[in-house]
């Protein structure tokens, strides 16, 4: 029998699975449950964190005007007494309060698309998606490790800068 186009036959579409299965296996149920559980949790805590980030932006703003007062009060002074009238301590905060922010900001970006990555993965079921989502995941807990590090690393700093001021304290 020949191999030729019968004219007469149904045309035949492709079975396209709702939910392809991933390259090494394929994602079950349970998993899709818990990860709908958390897209709304992740997108939530991100748009939370974005509008923590930018609080921390206006405090910061309101403590610019501290540090230009002390600045001016004192200028033609020696530095120590900018730093002894306040100015040092605005200008300080303006400076933690924006690198908090900035922390929340990239914090609550990866949280946020790691969200909202799951969502689209869950209504596109393509491998892609899922492949950034987990990217985003992965991204989230580095800074959140690095941040810890360098917490670690600070905390015997202040420690010993703590009784440097208490001991100088109690000398002078």
């Amino acid at each position: 029998m020949s191999e030729t186009l019968n004219p007469y036959k149904s045309p035949e579409t492709e079975a396209i699975p709702e939910r392809p299965l991933l390259s090494h296996g394929s994602i079950t149920e349970t998993m899709i449950v818990h990860l709908k559980k958390a897209s709304p949790w992740l997108r939530f805590i991100g748009i939370v964190g974005f509008i923590i980030s930018g609080l921390f932006v206006l405090v910061g703003i309101m403590f610019i005007p501290l540090s230009t007062h002390a600045f001016f009060r004192t200028s033609g002074i020696d530095s120590f007494n900018f730093f002894a009238t306040g100015g040092g301590v605005a200008l300080g905060m303006v400076i933690y309060l924006l690198g908090l922010a900035a922390i929340f900001f990239f914090l609550s970006l990866f949280a946020y698309r790691f969200g909202d990555k799951i969502r689209t993965f869950l209504r596109s079921g393509a491998e892609q998606d899922l492949e950034i989502a987990l990217k985003n995941n992965g991204m989230y807990w580095k800074m959140y490790g690095i941040l810890h590090i360098v917490g670690l690393a600070i905390f015997p700093l202040m420690i010993i800068g703590s009784i440097i001021a208490v001991v100088a304290t109690l000398l002078s």
